[in-house]
């Protein structure tokens, strides 16, 4: 029997490689996110490269009423859900908190915070009355140390650490498996939305080095979600071996 995993920020980069590799793995996937268009794409892709069902939900993970809506919309094996990835998050802007965009900072608070707790308050009371599930929350190096006009993201992500400390301790009595997975640098669409579409200053954070990619990422959430029942992967940090801390980064000239 196939499992149910819900992934929310799948329309690309590290959601949609995590779909991607659960389908692979034994999960029918409900993938969730604000593009409609990129998650129909994926639902065909899955569809043709494995033998999961999916399950595409189109709502704002920012919007308590429409995670709502979706999560108390699922019926029949949907409902059992096994596994959350709370992947959905960004960074916005770059500035020093004495410039700071009102704006930028409530996006990412309601994205980073706020739309991980509504889903997660939905989800989780499921896992308790089975005894059973996992939570996976995708946190950053930025949650582990903070940098200059890190500011509100690095406190959204000291927040996710945080959080997933206190939710291991308050389903750990349930057999309830709460993991974080904190990325260094990754190349996906992250620095396009730092830069607020400014494809030449987000191609910059990659130059001269090799990132991680979100196979990387999601290789990793495969390998917490398949230890046995015994083992939790409580908190692990993934870094490119070209990265010591967040900004120090060894770049090479190319050939």
């Amino acid at each position: 029997m196939r499992s149910i995993a819900i992934i929310t920020g799948a329309t690309a980069g590290i959601g949609r490689a995590t779909a991607k590799i659960l389908a692979r793995h034994n999960f029918d996937v409900v993938i969730t996110g604000r593009r409609s268009e990129h998650l129909l794409s994926l639902v065909k892709e899955i569809r043709s490269g494995t033998e999961a069902d999916v399950l595409p939900l189109s709502f704002d993970i920012r919007d308590p009423e429409a995670v709502a809506a979706a999560m108390k919309g699922l019926s029949g094996k949907w409902a059992q859900v096994g596994l959350l990835v709370n992947n959905a998050g960004l960074a916005v802007g770059l500035n020093p908190v004495h410039q700071g965009v009102v704006d930028d900072w409530e996006r990412m608070i309601d994205t980073n915070i706020k739309g991980l707790l509504y889903i997660t308050r939905l989800v989780s009371p499921g896992m308790v009355e089975r005894g059973e599930g996992h939570i996976i929350n995708i946190g950053s190096i930025a949650g582990k140390e903070v940098y200059e006009s890190g500011n509100v993201y690095n406190a959204t992500k000291f927040a996710v650490d945080g959080l997933t400390q206190a939710m291991r301790l308050d389903l750990v009595d349930f057999g309830i498996k709460v993991t974080a997975i904190h990325p260094g640098a990754v190349e996906t669409e992250f620095s396009t939305v730092r830069f607020k579409g400014n494809r030449e200053k987000a191609d910059q954070v990659y130059e001269g080095f090799t990132p991680l990619s979100a196979e990387d990422v999601a290789e990793a959430i495969l390998f917490a979600v398949t230890r046995p029942p015994h083992v939790n992967i409580d908190d692990m940090l993934i870094m490119a071996t070209a990265q010591g801390r967040t900004r120090k980064i060894v770049r090479r000239n190319p050939e």
